[in-house]
């Protein structure tokens, strides 16, 4: 029945979606999936070359993850409808029954993540200046107020992390990763949520609790404030082998700090007086 879904979708929106690539041509594209890029959640990404010469990213959607066809149908639906320079370019796609892959424009400076902890990517030894970080951060937030207002319809992402943003030959950041994203109409702000879901570190606090709020675009933001505070700090914002994970969260360590300063000024006057 998911497969009937996926392919339902596909034949209904036949003219956004881009190309279709059968598993075999996947196979050639990737050289057989020899080079692999990095390892996502929901699948692993391979570079690959198109008969054109055209370097890509594919993802190969992980069989079990994706049983119901969700992320494939996410991925599709979101950017086949954006054209933004900030928002990463699919190519094609690849749907034989549990054989899945989306073909990506291929991003030779990889994700942000690489690069922003202690300033300097490990595999290029280069330091990211400042100048260049505050390009980042300002291109990933015009990226985010298109998916929230300059699409026909809205896209609220759920998913801003590091790892999804990707950097192009000059560094020029692109949005990826839409396995999560929500699709409503531009009149409406709330999307309905059965369970919690994006990136412990990163989630909003109203995401996994709605004692805090009804969902809206609202969580892509605190995603973003997470992200830019990352990149300034210069660490990952938890990371999965730290004990003590208040030690690492941002939310925590400023509290403690306002809170710290609080016992300090407190102290001072008690000195002084």
């Amino acid at each position: 029945m998911a497969d009937d879904n996926v392919e339902a979708f596909l034949k209904f929106n036949g003219s956004l979606v881009p190309q279709r690539y059968s598993y075999s041509r996947i196979k050639k594209v990737t050289n057989s999936f020899q080079d692999k890029l990095g390892k996502g959640s929901y699948g692993d990404v391979y570079k690959g070359k198109l008969l054109d010469g055209r370097l890509v990213a594919v993802k190969l959607l992980n069989e079990t993850k994706d049983s119901n066809g969700e992320e494939f149908i996410n991925e599709v639906a979101s950017i086949s409808t954006t054209s933004h320079v900030n928002i990463v370019s699919l190519v094609g796609y690849c749907f034989e029954g549990r054989k899945r892959a989306l073909i990506y424009k291929y991003m030779p400076n990889g994700s942000l993540e690489k690069f922003i902890h202690n300033n300097k990517s490990q595999e290029t030894n280069d330091d990211l200046e400042w100048k260049t970080m505050h390009k980042i951060i300002v291109k990933v937030a015009r990226g985010l107020e298109y998916l929230h207002h300059g699409c026909t319809t809205r896209i609220f992402h759920f998913d801003i992390k590091p790892h999804n943003i990707l950097l192009d030959e000059d560094f020029c950041p692109k949005i990826s990763n839409f396995g999560l994203a929500k699709l409503c109409s531009k009149k409406k702000s709330i999307v309905s949520m059965l369970h919690a879901q994006g990136t412990i570190g990163y989630i909003a606090p109203e995401v996994f609790s709605r004692n805090f709020g009804r969902v809206s675009h609202k969580a892509d933001v605190y995603s973003y404030g997470m992200l830019v505070l990352e990149m300034v700090h210069g660490r990952a914002n938890i990371g999965e082998s730290v004990e003590h994970t208040s030690n690492l969260y941002f939310p925590h360590s400023i509290y403690w700090i306002v809170d710290l300063r609080k016992i300090l000024v407190g102290a001072w006057i008690l000195l002084d007086y």
